[in-house]
């Protein structure tokens, strides 16, 4: 378990980390989320003592991560792919790490299996892609088989199968019953894995709660249909407590009434339906709203560019 509590860090003038307190439990993947700035780095390298805090306190297990004994076993942690010795194999990467640490080395073959990166152990590290960084890294963080994980955009470089195998790693972890924290920008992959979401911005708290309480704030349910009268459709969905809008393509969004519900509906009227289906919630749409007034870096769209006009 981590453990968070009026962590707050001064760069000089720069209010990184503001008075920030939230707990990340086990057996569930816990979704860090904020603007660019918002400080989701700072706090993680504060809970792994890489930062010391102006106040507050980190604690992981109940204490803070300086005084652990066999830190790599109890902490796994991926912040930054490319903090790799270039000259270095993958294999010998990890060598160090678990004789510094105690670990058997059988551990070393086995992570690497993991995470896929048998066939390249011997390679150096320069001559690794991003993904193969960002693998070697996550094997890097497992090789203690720790109960705590932080990782910080662990999806960043891989390819469409190494996002699903991360998405499922994860998933593993946390059903282990292990405490797993993971910063991402990447708002879809989020949503499919993460059980609760910490979101930050400006360096301080603006929500912690789960993700199903968080898409639920997002209004009443939506769902989408088509049918083969679409007027006729409409006609028999106009009832009271429920808004009948278009929604692109022919269909019709409904709010205010559950899949089900509308299927009766057009039943009812002998509509044949071609299409429906709840609306799922998004976790952008949520974000957006949330971190709104948090955003440090705001961008305005460009303005337009003018062509020369034809000589005359």
């Amino acid at each position: 378990m981590i453990r968070i509590r009026g962590l707050t860090k001064r760069y000089g003038t720069v209010l990184a980390v503001d008075d920030l307190s939230f707990d990340v439990e086990p057996g569930a993947v816990t979704g860090f989320l904020g603007p660019n700035g918002a400080g989701k780095s700072t706090t993680m390298r504060m809970v792994l003592g890489l930062d010391r805090p102006t106040a507050g306190e980190a604690l992981v297990d109940g204490r803070p991560f300086a005084t652990l004994a066999e830190p790599l076993r109890r902490v796994g942690a991926l912040l930054d792919p490319g903090a790799l010795h270039p000259g270095r194999t993958g294999r010998s990467h990890l060598l160090v790490a678990a004789r510094t640490s105690g670990i058997p080395l059988r551990r070393v073959e086995e992570v690497l299996d993991e995470v896929g990166l048998g066939g390249a152990a011997r390679r150096r590290v320069k001559g690794y892609s991003l993904g193969m960084r960002q693998r070697l890294g996550i094997a890097a963080a497992l090789l203690g088989d720790p109960r705590v994980l932080l990782f910080d955009e662990p999806v960043n470089g891989l390819d469409l199968d190494g996002v699903r195998w991360i998405r499922g790693l994860l998933r593993r972890l946390a059903d282990e019953g292990r405490t797993v924290l993971v910063s991402s920008h990447l708002l879809g992959e989020v949503q499919q894995i993460a059980d609760r979401l910490v979101v930050i911005g400006r360096g301080r708290l603006i929500a912690d709660a789960t993700t199903e309480e968080i898409l639920g704030g997002l209004g009443r349910p939506q769902v989408r249909v088509r049918g083969a009268r679409a007027d006729d459709l409409a006609a028999a969905l106009r009832r009271p407590g429920l808004t009948v809008a278009p929604g692109g393509d022919g269909d019709l969004l409904v709010e205010g009434a559950t899949a089900e519900e509308v299927g009766a509906l057009a039943h009812a009227a002998d509509v044949p339906l071609w299409h429906l289906s709840d609306v799922r919630p998004s976790l952008e749409q949520a974000y957006l709203e949330l971190t709104g007034v948090a955003t440090e870096f705001v961008t305005t769209a460009p303005a337009p560019v003018r062509t020369a006009e034809p000589a005359r």
